[in-house]
C-alpha cells in the first residue's frame, strides 16, 4: 500500500504578530506558527508591495526535510521547528516595507518547488512598517488570503 501524504483542511499557518514596526538599519523578526499531519512541511516566506505580485523571499524545510531550504538574499535568514517559522530580516531599508506572507506546503505535493498548488493558501501576516527619521511611511490594513 502507497501512501502520500498532503496538506488536508485541517492543517493551518497563523501568524503571531499582526503589525511589527522597526528602524531603517536595524533587524525585525516575524514570526507564524502551524500544524500540519506531515513530516515533509516547507515553510515560505513572501513580500508584497501595493499594486505589485508577491515576491518569494524564501522556503525552509521542517521535521523530516530541516536541511531543505533555498534562500536568495543573505539578509534574510530563517529558523523552522515542528510547529513554527520565524524570518528575520536584517538591515531594514524603506524597500522593506510591506505586507509579509507565511504559507505551509507539503514537500510532496509539487514538482516545482516554487509552483502554486491547491493546497497553498498564504496567510497575510503582517505590516512591516520602516521609519526614517520618526516619519512612517506607509499605511496598509491587515487581511486573511
Amino acid at each position: 500500500m502507497i501512501h502520500n501524504k498532503r496538506l488536508t483542511a485541517g492543517d493551518h499557518i497563523t501568524p503571531v504578530e499582526n503589525e511589527v514596526t522597526s528602524t531603517a538599519g536595524q533587524s525585525v523578526t516575524l514570526n507564524c506558527t502551524y500544524d500540519t499531519s506531515s513530516n515533509s512541511p516547507l515553510l515560505y516566506w513572501y513580500r508584497h508591495h501595493p499594486n505589485q505580485a508577491p515576491q518569494f523571499i524564501l522556503y525552509k524545510g521542517a521535521k523530516s526535510y530541516s536541511d531543505l531550504e533555498e534562500i536568495p538574499d543573505d539578509r534574510y535568514q530563517s529558523t523552522t521547528s515542528v510547529t513554527s517559522t520565524k524570518l528575520v530580516i536584517q538591515q531594514l531599508t524603506l524597500s522593506d516595507t510591506a505586507l509579509y506572507y507565511c504559507a505551509l506546503r507539503d514537500h510532496s505535493d509539487t514538482k516545482s518547488i516554487r509552483g502554486c498548488t491547491k493546497t497553498y493558501r498564504p496567510k497575510c501576516f503582517v505590516v512591516v512598517w520602516i521609519k526614517i527619521k520618526h516619519q512612517t511611511t506607509i499605511l496598509c490594513h491587515i487581511s486573511e488570503v
